[in-house]
């Protein structure tokens, strides 16, 4: 397991993460997720809803990983998006090397504070 999954479950300890499509775009919309990890295999339609509301309120949207990597990060099955909600966690993650869409500002995490 690489550093960002290490990390991802490492915030996934902490509480600090929301699972679930209609919860991580629930939680984009209400300005509390700094980053989302959003599973290359997952649907179009996923992906567009996904990666759509969160250019629209930017965030960062990291695409590297399956589902399958991203479940075995976090304990849990059949996870398509995860949302990190901790700022800190975001600009860890993003400093050890996970390559986002619609990275702007590395040190922030994302721009909705």
């Amino acid at each position: 397991m690489d550093n960002v999954l290490s990390m991802l479950g490492l915030a996934t300890r902490a509480r600090k993460i929301v699972t679930g499509e209609s919860f991580v775009v629930d939680a984009i919309r209400n300005k509390r997720v700094y980053l989302v990890f959003l599973a290359s295999d997952a649907g179009k339609n996923t992906f567009k809803r996904v990666t759509d509301k969160a250019k629209y309120y930017n965030v960062d949207v990291c695409t590297t990983y399956t589902s399958y990597e991203l479940s075995a990060a976090i304990g849990k099955d059949n996870r398509m998006v995860v949302g990190i909600l901790d700022n800190g966690f975001a600009i860890s993650i993003m400093k050890k090397g996970c390559d986002c869409y619609g990275k702007k500002d590395e040190e922030k995490g994302g721009t909705n504070q």
